[in-house]
């Protein structure tokens, strides 16, 4: 691979690790707040899709999309249950 690593790379990089923190705490927790697992999924892929908007790959590009989407259904879903409680 022949291309330098640029600012959006890096943002990449960056997405790629709220994802995979936010997995890794969802395995590790008994009872993970779904606020900091579906905001942090929700951030990996915005930050992801950036990446992604400058360094252009279709597939991954929906991917993200979808993974965005299944996040903030995710914390509008926690929202209304937090309302519920109240």
């Amino acid at each position: 691979m022949t291309t330098p690593l640029d600012i959006y790379s890096i943002i990449g990089f960056v997405g790629t690790a709220c994802i995979i923190a936010a997995y890794a705490y969802l395995t590790i927790k008994d009872e993970p707040n779904p606020f900091i697992l579906h905001g942090t999924n929700l951030t990996g892929a915005a930050l992801l899709t950036i990446s992604l908007l400058v360094h252009t790959n279709w597939p991954s590009l929906v991917l993200e999309g979808f993974w965005a989407a299944i996040a903030i259904f995710g914390l509008f879903k926690a929202l209304r249950m937090r309302t519920k409680t109240s």
